[in-house]
């Protein structure tokens, strides 16, 4: 068994990425975007496509955080109703995607199960149904004899599932590198290695973004950073509401197919892939490590920890000195802590490994066999309600911030990307940009927390 990074771009060659002298940036853009995840390579492609002129400036690597190794589900089922619209529009683009960008992805409509291990749990997913009916979904309950034909692994353990046949999945190590190299052909400059410091902003607007490897003059920019995105925000002045949690997760080796696509119990999700395996984790386990920002946001977390009280374990270590000692500002022309750390590579937990293989072997005793081929974790930047926040920022015209996807973001990444663009292009719908807007952690709005998974 392998641990840490999971190979991220295996099988792609880097085409799309720049590391040359600085006089190769452009000298002006209509648009910068910051971070090289599925949100803004997303975002990149469709303003690409549109004719705006843009660049993407990648710290690390493409995808080389939580848009490359997340579980892999393109997910409609269970979602909030808040973000199941967008959602729904992502699914619409991931249907497309493999014929417009020329590029396997991996995406494969192999439905989605909760299981229920009790009456009271199938009860539970019920209620979601409504939401489903609503938008025309085709979520259904199963009992355990419909189960059956659709999952392929200890019929006397569930009393049934909820199940979206439309719902799919997709390769996290593929899909963002290949919308960036889409983006590229369509005329996006994408540089990797190439940190965004801070702004040239002066009466209110942004003027220019200022990168390791100079200025670049632009009137719009976009912050998706994924977990850098309060930093970067703080460090000009913008307050971000987000905090971080871990999540673990492995790879089998291949082993036989019990399902198409993906299942989630309270235990353990699993998630068919491309390679034959299957991509692991516990259903319900993340940890957060205290940090400043825990404090200083906690009123605002307190109903999503209220409500998710078992599932998110709180440690105290080294990130809280670390946290402590990273300045709120930096020279911008010195090295700034996104140099410092280009990937963040946290260690999986070997007390969750080890659940999981335990989990496997009682859920889905079939596949309980098949050695983990690799292990990983990462960083999921989290919102208080749960929900993105795609939004121009109030008091600073020009600048725009998408983030807080919750471990949600790589299903929903084109939909969001896509609105991200329209949103630039003053082309969003008012009404459909309403409930993911920054201010509304600070209007008196209520914050009520959506799901979790």
């Amino acid at each position: 068994m392998t641990s840490g990074e999971p190979q991220i771009n295996a099988g792609h060659t880097d085409e799309w990425a720049w590391n040359g002298p600085s006089s190769q940036l452009p000298a002006s853009v209509d648009v910068v975007i910051i971070g090289g995840g599925i949100v803004g390579c997303s975002a990149a492609y469709f303003l690409a496509r549109s004719g705006v002129s843009v660049l993407l400036c990648e710290k690390g690597r493409i995808a080389g955080e939580q848009s490359g190794r997340n579980w892999g589900w393109v997910r409609q089922q269970g979602r909030s109703p808040v973000e199941l619209p967008m959602m729904m529009r992502s699914l619409r683009i991931w249907q497309s995607f493999e014929r417009e960008l020329q590029e396997d992805v991996g995406f494969t409509q192999g439905g989605s199960l909760y299981l229920a291990e009790t009456s009271e749990q199938l009860e539970s997913f019920r209620a979601w149904l409504a939401i489903a009916k609503e938008h025309e979904l085709d979520t259904r309950m199963l009992s355990a004899h419909e189960l059956g034909s659709i999952l392929r692994s200890a019929p006397n353990r569930w009393v049934g599932a909820m199940y979206t046949a439309s719902d799919a999945r997709a390769e996290p190590n593929r899909a963002a590198p290949s919308i960036a190299r889409a983006a590229l052909r369509a005329g996006a400059r994408v540089v990797s290695s190439c940190a965004v410091r801070g702004l040239d902003r002066t009466n209110g607007r942004v003027h220019a973004a200022i990168t390791e490897h100079g200025v670049v003059r632009t009137s719009a920019v976009v912050c998706a950073g994924g977990a850098w995105t309060s930093l970067f925000c703080r460090s000009i002045d913008v307050t971000v509401p987000q905090l971080l949690v871990k999540g673990t997760v492995a790879r089998t080796a291949p082993t036989v197919e019990i399902l198409p696509g993906e299942a989630w119990s309270r235990d353990v999700a699993i998630r068919r892939r491309r390679d034959g395996g299957y991509t692991v984790a516990r259903g319900s386990a993340l940890e957060h490590a205290l940090v400043p920002a825990t404090f200083r946001f906690l009123s605002k977390f307190l109903p999503a920890l209220r409500q998710e009280h078992g599932a998110v374990r709180v440690r105290l270590g080294r990130d809280f000195l670390v946290a402590l000692a990273t300045p709120r500002r930096w020279d911008l022309s010195r090295s700034s802590p996104f140099e410092r750390e280009r990937v963040l590579n946290p260690a999986p937990d070997p007390g969750d490994l080890t659940e999981i293989g335990r989990a496997l072997a009682r859920a889905f005793p079939e596949i309980a066999g098949a050695p983990l081929a690799e292990t990983w974790a990462g960083m999921i930047e989290s919102s208080p309600d749960v929900l993105p926040i795609i939004s121009a920022v109030d008091g600073l015209e020009g600048f725009f911030v998408a983030t807080g996807f919750s471990g949600h973001g790589f299903g929903i990444g084109p939909g969001a990307g896509q609105l991200v663009a329209e949103l630039v292009m003053k082309r969003a719908s008012s009404d459909e940009l309403a409930p993911f807007r920054l201010s509304r952690f600070y209007d008196g709005s209520p914050i009520r927390p959506g799901p979790t998974i």
